[in-house]
């Protein structure tokens, strides 16, 4: 495990695996670098991974307060640990936050965003967030987490199946992070007018059998993005399988 110092002194602890150019991993909601473990190892034949812990997760330090700007400026160090202009993949909130450093000028080679969480009229609002950290703060993590499962649109008996997970008490540490993931969605709509300026290349990415909301999202991507294109893979849901990922992202990042 390596770390680098964020702007504002916090430490973000990041893997780094592989060889050839760099390519970071920016994960999701409930997710840290733990999660993308098997992506990095089919990746790591054909480049230098790194996987970081999101701030408030892992090993990384929990410096408040939790907001884009200072997430921004994590990944930006991060991408700086590099040596050189990375490739990037983010998948959900990870997506939306590597499209808003993309934004703000983090420099980057390519980025590829699987379903960034732009949801319309699906996204709960502020509301529900204020209401997920105040559960946290009053001890009620396993409520926060289950909430969030709920309003996500998880059925119930995949919520059942998840919470008699060994996965379950992770998901439960990482409930304080959970208003961030729904600050990233910028209340279901994509920053067309923020993100106009990204001139890298682009690939938004979506699962075939997905919401509708998702295929939407690549093709306002696409619209508004001056060097973007968009795919959506057949069968794939908001995890799509690892290895599929991977041979999609060794096609665009070259």
């Amino acid at each position: 495990m390596g770390s680098v110092e964020s702007a504002d002194g916090t430490r973000i602890a990041f893997d780094r695996s592989g060889s050839g150019s760099p390519l970071v991993i920016v994960v999701g909601a409930s997710c840290d670098r733990s999660t993308s473990k098997p992506l990095a190892e089919l990746l790591a034949s054909s480049y230098t991974v790194y996987e970081y812990d999101r701030r408030g997760r892992g090993d990384s330090g929990n410096g408040r307060p939790l907001c884009t700007e200072v997430e921004v400026q994590d990944l930006a160090a991060v991408v700086a640990a590099a040596g050189e202009a990375p490739f990037v993949y983010g998948h959900s909130s990870g997506g939306s936050l590597a499209l808003e450093a993309a934004a703000r000028g983090v420099e980057m080679r390519r980025l590829a965003v699987y379903e960034p969480p732009y949801t319309g009229d699906h996204d709960p609002g502020p509301e529900f967030g204020r209401h997920l950290d105040e559960l946290v703060a009053s001890g009620r993590r396993d409520e926060a987490a289950e909430q969030w499962l709920v309003v996500t649109g998880t059925p119930p008996p995949v919520i059942e199946s998840i919470k008699s997970s060994p996965g379950w008490p992770h998901r439960q540490a990482l409930a304080h992070t959970l208003s961030q993931d729904l600050r990233l969605a910028n209340n279901g709509r994509v920053p067309v007018e923020r993100l106009k300026g990204v001139e890298i290349p682009v690939l938004a990415l979506a699962g075939g059998v997905s919401p509708p909301w998702a295929s939407a999202t690549t093709a306002t991507l696409a619209g508004c993005l001056v060097r973007a294109t968009e795919r959506v893979l057949d069968g794939q849901q908001h995890i799509p399988a690892d290895a599929l990922i991977a041979a999609v992202l060794e096609d665009f990042f070259v």
